[in-house]
């Protein structure tokens, strides 16, 4: 992604979250063009795409106060950070994936969560569900593969020339899984 594309994309709502800090639109000019500045020159820096949009809001947040700390304003910082965190109902990975989650047939889904998430080594998998080793691979795999084709279809994720999955989160109106 371009820093011009990135531009397009973030500018308004970048804008918008400065002017309600600062309430003076002149500096949020100023505080916006340096937000973006940086976004320039770091973004080769970015290791994961999907997490453009919180990176920009902590460059964003961060220049702000560098603006206070440099004019000797006061903000009392409490109430700045939580206020400048990025929308608590925010639509993130997270809700595409727990919905992806629940669409997976049951079958899959229990290996998966006893293995991904509780951490157990696929033989106590297996053993836990009372199936053979082979099987419980297969179905834990399969589920992986349904997790990565869920954010392909709801998300429009692909899959880079690693085989990783890349992509950044639609807005929430915009995704099949999580409406």
């Amino acid at each position: 992604m371009t820093t011009q594309q990135v531009w397009k994309k973030y500018a308004d709502d970048v804008k918008h979250f400065i002017l309600s800090k600062v309430k003076d639109s002149t500096v949020t000019d100023d505080i916006l063009q340096e937000t973006f500045i940086k976004v320039h020159t770091k973004l080769h820096t970015l290791n994961d795409i999907t997490k453009l949009k919180s990176w920009i809001f902590t460059i964003a947040r961060n220049t702000m106060m560098d603006y206070f700390k440099n004019t000797n304003q006061t903000v009392e910082l409490k109430n700045f950070e939580a206020q400048t965190d990025i929308k608590e109902h925010e639509h993130t990975e997270k809700d595409c994936l727990r919905g992806i989650l629940q669409s997976l047939p049951k079958k899959y889904r229990d290996p998966l969560f006893l293995s991904d998430i509780k951490g157990l080594k696929q033989q106590e998998v297996a053993d836990t569900l009372k199936q053979n080793l082979p099987t419980t691979k297969s179905q834990i795999q399969r589920a992986r593969k349904l997790i990565a084709q869920g954010f392909m279809d709801c998300c429009g994720f692909s899959l880079n020339e690693d085989g990783k999955l890349v992509g950044e989160i639609q807005d929430k109106e915009d995704c099949k899984v999580c409406k």
